[in-house]
């Protein structure tokens, strides 16, 4: 291990896959987490395409596929939870498809990533950075504990609303585009019988989903179109009163969702947003994942963005020997198709989502009936398939 130094922001997915690579490039990496511990809650993530080819290079996939989560994809259904249409989990191949075959809870992939990297790397929990000075000789970092460390490079893998970006970047309002809806996730501990299924159910702007997760519990999707009222991501009570007031009257199993989220301490609410960069570097400080690049819930892409990411700009700083300048534009370079390939949004973006009348809700389900045939299966895998975006390179 040489004395070239990373200090990584955020010990989630991104994080940790960034500490491994370096390791194996012979580079020593700190990871600052603001958590008091790992966070293993969150929904279920789906390993795609070329994530999947990371996570098989990095040596985790027999673990992944003993945390599986058993799903047959998804269906649509009506108010009385009668079956309109389904997306079975190979209905496509690739990076894009809505529904795939491996998907893991966020948490247990999260465990699995930190347990590759805990032995060489240095992990603070419940700190975080609150300035960055970058010099020639590395970058002055100060946390909110006090303590100051010098590192020669650091990345911010700390998600969409990334601290690291706005200390070298600017304001979040510069880059995160808000797509017009909400999502939130809460846990239903005793959700009944789901047969495996991944089940949504839409009126006009909102939508009810439970999906299953490993271990019998199942993680339930609030979403809505944007109603103009400003909501505040940290006022978790508000949140949770304007969820009441969203979907009172709605079908199915309204009151036993909005239920579960008043029920759960770890009930998360934000935004659909994607994030938009002209550049991921500034001096020595990059961007990884959602922090940089974020693609947005409806696209699924954010743990192979995040996987990949990692991948080549680990194995781009090993390649360039210290030039961290070089490293940098040539994990842009690199990443660049694959991250504007992974912001395209499926058919009818949000729109499609949340569809606004009942005349789009039921053209959904046709054109989801559809899918399952010839030529339209043909045509839609080709749209949505992501993983002839780059070339993915071989490091040493």
């Amino acid at each position: 291990m040489n004395e070239y130094s990373v200090l990584i922001s955020g010990a989630g997915i991104a994080g940790p896959a960034l500490a491994h690579w370096l390791h194996r490039q012979g580079i020593r990496s700190t990871i600052v987490e603001q958590a008091p511990d790992l966070r293993l809650g969150g929904q279920a993530v789906d390993l795609r395409g070329l994530g999947e080819v990371v996570a098989q290079r990095m040596g985790i996939m027999p673990r992944v596929r003993e945390r599986i989560v058993h799903e047959k994809g998804l269906r649509y259904i009506d108010r009385t939870g009668r079956e309109l249409a389904t997306m079975p989990a190979d209905l496509f191949v690739g990076d894009g498809s809505p529904v795939t075959e491996i998907e893991i809870m966020k948490g247990d992939l999260t465990e699995i990533l930190h347990d590759l990297v805990e032995e060489h790397t240095e992990i603070i929990f419940g700190d975080r950075i609150t300035a960055l000075s970058d010099g020639v000789d590395g970058v002055a970092v100060t946390f909110l504990s006090g303590l100051t460390r010098t590192f020669d490079l650091v990345v911010g893998a700390d998600g969409i609303h990334s601290g690291v970006r706005s200390l070298a970047f600017g304001p979040e309002s510069q880059f995160v585009v808000h797509l017009g809806a909400y999502l939130g996730y809460c846990t239903v501990w005793d959700a009944g019988p789901l047969d495996s299924w991944f089940d949504m159910y839409n009126e006009p702007g909102r939508m009810l989903a439970l999906r299953p997760e490993r271990g019998g519990t199942a993680k339930a999707m609030l979403a809505f179109a944007d109603t103009g009222v400003d909501v505040d991501r940290r006022d978790v009570a508000s949140q949770k009163r304007l969820l009441h007031e969203v979907f009172a009257g709605m079908g199915w199993r309204s009151e036993e969702l909005l239920a579960a989220a008043d029920a759960d301490d770890d009930f998360h609410l934000d935004t659909v947003s994607q994030v938009h960069m002209e550049g991921w570097s500034c001096g020595r400080v990059a961007l990884l994942g959602d922090a940089g690049y974020c693609g947005s819930p409806l696209t699924g892409m954010g743990t192979s963005l995040a996987l990949v990411g990692a991948y080549v700009l680990a194995g781009e700083l090993g390649r360039a020997q210290g030039d961290h300048a070089a490293a940098f534009s040539r994990y842009e370079k690199v990443m660049r198709p694959y991250v504007a390939a992974s912001h395209t949004l499926p058919p009818g973006g949000v729109n499609g989502f949340l569809p606004k009348g009942r005349f789009m809700l039921r053209m959904r389900v046709l054109s989801a009936r559809m899918m399952h045939h010839w030529p339209m299966r043909q045509l839609v895998a080709r749209l949505l398939d992501k993983s002839d975006a780059i070339a993915l390179p071989e490091y040493g």
